[in-house]
């Protein structure tokens, strides 16, 4: 992260200070008060926070570049698909199995609203993962490693606010990235292929409406599983004060969880690793829905925020800021 993109944060959150202390009267160094103006000043201080940290994290190169690479996956698998079965010829692995990604794949042809699915499952292993690390491990060290870290903290936002802010940020992020792939998707679906009602993996029948409707809370259960990533790269951003360090570890530890996640003789720890349930969003396409591996998976992942959230919460109120 560039010394300017994190210096026109500082201003921006400064500024935001500003026009709090305007309105309350008071400087920003003093005691804001008590009662419900300390509590609107708060409010309103926060609010300019988190404002300033979308600000700065989704106009920097790096995260547009994210998007960008996240944009393409289902505009290449689209096209792909549509090359693939331009002589009319149909692609394997359909019908059954576990909803994954091949079992979807088959089904594109038919609607092009399972190149959505198709293509959260083919981001959500590594892709989104990745981008999510990236933006997460650079959070505080990218910061510190800018020198403006202190800064921030000079404003009466307070350690556990500005990590909230950065947390919530992150979180935004992960939003904000799945539902890029789920629109590009759609997009690339209704191009290049027929939409109308379509068949769940248990065979039964149902509108093109509902599917939709399943398609945004497939997105929104695929953001949250990516919550438990947002807090462990955090918590890593908070023990170096090299944002490249923390990017690289943090993405280092998901492909390690992930290879442990495929050798059989862990299958014992294996339903505690973070990616385990990661694709039980297909269960959202059988009818009736099944919730056992929905409810696990986003169990797991309120498991690891709360933990790797504490451990970060520990680690930068503790920490000497000294960049």
């Amino acid at each position: 992260m560039s010394r300017a993109e994190t210096g026109q944060g500082v201003r921006v959150a400064a500024g935001a200070v500003g026009v709090v202390d305007s309105r309350s009267g008071s400087d920003s160094g003093s005691d804001l008060g008590s009662g419900s103006g300390s509590r609107t000043t708060s409010v309103l201080w926060t609010f300019g926070l988190f404002r300033s940290e979308l600000g700065t994290t989704f106009r920097r190169w790096r995260t547009l570049a994210l998007l960008g690479v996240l944009t393409a996956v289902p505009i290449l698998v689209g096209v792909a698909v549509k090359i693939e079965t331009s002589d009319g010829s149909s692609l394997g692995g359909g019908g059954g199995g576990g909803g994954e990604g091949p079992a979807f794949i088959a089904q594109i042809t038919n609607n092009g609203l399972f190149l959505v699915f198709t293509a959260l499952a083919a981001t959500l292993p590594f892709f989104l993962p990745m981008a999510i690390g990236v933006v997460a491990g650079d959070a505080v060290a990218g910061e510190a490693n800018a020198g403006t870290l202190r800064y921030l903290l000079v404003a009466p936002a307070g350690r556990t606010r500005l990590l909230l802010t950065k947390y919530a940020t992150v979180i935004t992020f992960c939003l904000a990235a799945t539902l890029v792939v789920a629109l590009s998707a759609l997009t690339v679906g209704a191009l290049l292929f027929p939409l109308g009602e379509l068949t769940t993996i248990s065979g039964t029948r149902i509108s093109f409406g509902e599917g939709l409707l399943r398609a945004l809370l497939i997105a929104l259960v695929v953001a949250a599983s990516l919550i438990g990533v947002a807090a462990l790269g955090l918590f890593v951003s908070t023990l170096t004060n090299s944002g490249i360090a923390a990017m690289a570890t943090t993405v280092g530890l998901l492909i390690t969880i992930q290879i442990l996640d495929q050798i059989p003789q862990l299958d014992a720890l294996q339903p505690y690793f973070f990616s385990h349930y990661w694709l039980s969003f297909a269960d959202l396409m059988r009818e009736p829905v099944y919730w056992d591996d929905l409810v696990r998976n986003l169990g797991l992942q309120g498991l690891y925020a709360a933990v790797f959230g504490s451990a970060a919460w520990a680690r930068f109120t503790a920490k000497d800021i000294t960049a």
